[in-house]
């Protein structure tokens, strides 16, 4: 199986060599035109999932050798979770590249945050497949660059800070409502409002609801502090 000349351009900007060239193709393939010749990405995710977690909680442990626990997790969880995936896949064009079925691909798909995340932890399994565990480690080190050694040293989730705000001052949790939706459906637009008991409010706009929330909750604490 061979690689297009668009995968193969995708393959050096990774800068990985497959000997198993169909390892990334199959790491390309959403479960939209997947058949039972042709399997999907979903099980590769699971794989590069976990290997991303290793690779990041030991260069975390690396960057910083006197933190404790209750410290990495909040960085940890900042590098690996979907959005960050998702971040580092369009930067690396992965969306141009990605194998989806018409319906898929007529809703938006390239562009879908969830998607993009999951076929970013593929492609990082589908490396560790084929070059083992140094190959992904230089692989994910090379895509996440200055990420690592930038991440917040208090990287909290901004909705789990602003809850923990609240109860430290015996306020009950945040509420989010659901201000605006425009857009088409493949790619709608939300604006979000986080609301305190206290009175206080914060406004933000993004491509998803949690994203919405999370710049919200974000935008509120930033005024609180």
């Amino acid at each position: 199986m061979k690689l297009s000349a668009q995968q193969r351009a995708f393959a050096e900007g990774l800068g990985h060599d497959f000997v198993r060239p169909e390892l990334l193709i199959r790491a390309l393939t959403h479960g939209s035109i997947a058949t039972t010749t042709r399997p999907d990405n979903q099980r590769l995710e699971f794989l590069g999932d976990r290997v991303l977690g290793l690779v990041m909680a030991e260069a975390l442990l690396q960057a910083d050798p006197h933190a404790a626990e209750g410290a990495l997790a909040p960085r940890y969880n900042a590098l690996v979770r979907k959005e960050t995936c998702a971040e580092v896949a369009r930067d690396a064009g992965l969306g141009d590249v990605l194998r989806l079925g018409r319906s898929e691909m007529m809703s938006g798909g390239r562009r879908k945050e969830a998607l993009l995340g999951d076929a970013m932890e593929a492609v990082i399994a589908a490396i560790y497949l084929d070059g083992g565990f140094e190959a992904a480690r230089a692989c994910i080190k090379r895509l996440w660059g200055t990420r690592i050694d930038a991440v917040e040293a208090d990287a909290r989730d901004p909705k789990t800070a602003l809850q923990e705000w609240a109860q430290a001052r015996k306020l009950p949790p945040p509420e989010y409502a659901e201000l605006k939706r425009t857009g088409p459906d493949h790619a709608p637009v939300f604006t979000i409002e986080a609301r305190l008991a206290n009175g206080e409010v914060a406004r933000a706009t993004a491509k998803s609801k949690r994203e919405a929330q999370q710049s919200a909750a974000r935008a509120l604490l930033d005024r609180l502090e």
